[in-house]
């Protein structure tokens, strides 16, 4: 009996590919970001005193108490630590979703219509990565103001440029490829191809650079609150170690239970978020699973 033909590749669909075995690095990252989306969904009910209202007495240790001490007002670390895991995640993951919003546009239309519109978007993009980084960004939050908001659009509108260039490199590949032709071919306008096939084909590593600039975003939006540029109102890690520096964490010997936790809730973080990210690229470029 003749072997049954194999059906040819459906046109404008992608190959399909092959999802490597969770191991360690994934579980860790996993465990990691979830722990801490955890512990900001549900920080009314963890935290153990208001963050907002003194406690205790300052510069108070540790204790059964207070398991992190309290800051030199007597209001608790732990519960500030465990609501600025709420703010501190807002920020990164709404100003990486608009830095990657931002640059896979700019990237997918400089990559699919060239010739003009692609000189003039790169060289654009070309600026922003020339530009000093910090300050870029200190400028333009002291320009706007501090604020959640403010943070939020300061880190996206400095951290799509990355994203757009390595975007646009993938639908340079994508465009050239025969159904993106045979489509063209057919009368298909470019919304259509736009659609229906690159935007598909770059979605795997858009969902990568947006775990990225959530890591990024995370180490700004610290940088800029510990300079006091932050949300005055709301509390964050940046802003817990803006204090911890300004109330002389350092000079009473409070910076054990001051600086160090939040220190390593911005560490436990951006490491889950780089850890994700190593594992899609892995599922993005097949060379990356060769051991």
């Amino acid at each position: 009996m003749a072997e049954p033909l194999a059906l040819p590749p459906v046109a404008g669909r992608l190959p399909a590919f092959r999802v490597p075995r969770p191991n360690f690095i994934t579980g860790l990252g996993i465990f990691l970001l979830a722990t801490l989306t955890l512990s900001a969904a549900f920080a009314p009910l963890i935290a153990p005193f208001d963050p907002a209202i003194p406690s205790g007495t300052p510069f108070e240790r540790p204790s059964m108490q207070h398991l992190l001490g309290t800051n030199d007002i007597g209001q608790d670390i732990a519960s500030e630590i465990i609501w600025g895991t709420r703010v501190s995640l807002t920020i990164g993951v709404l100003a990486a979703f608009v830095a990657t919003v931002l640059g896979a546009t700019v990237g997918i239309v400089s990559g699919y219509f060239r010739g003009i519109t692609d000189t003039v978007l790169m060289r654009i993009v070309d600026i922003i990565l020339s530009l000093p980084f910090l300050p870029l960004m200190i400028l333009l939050a002291a320009f706007l103001g501090p604020s959640m908001f403010t943070i939020i659009l300061v880190v996206g509108l400095v951290v799509w440029a990355r994203p757009s260039r390595i975007i646009r490199s993938q639908v340079l590949s994508l465009a050239g490829r025969e159904y993106i032709t045979a489509a063209r071919g057919i009368g298909a306008g470019h919304l259509r191809i736009l659609a229906r096939h690159l935007v598909p084909g770059v979605a795997a590593l858009m969902v990568v650079e947006f775990v990225q600039a959530a890591a990024g975003a995370i180490l700004i939006e610290s940088s800029l609150s510990f300079l006091g540029l932050g949300d005055p109102i709301q509390k964050s890690w940046g802003s817990i170690l803006y204090y911890a520096q300004a109330r002389s964490a350092f000079l009473t010997g409070a910076w054990v239970w001051w600086v160090i936790p939040p220190g390593v809730a911005i560490t436990a973080t951006v490491m889950g978020f780089a850890l994700i990210a190593f594992s899609m690229e892995r599922i993005v470029n097949p060379r990356l699973r060769r051991r």
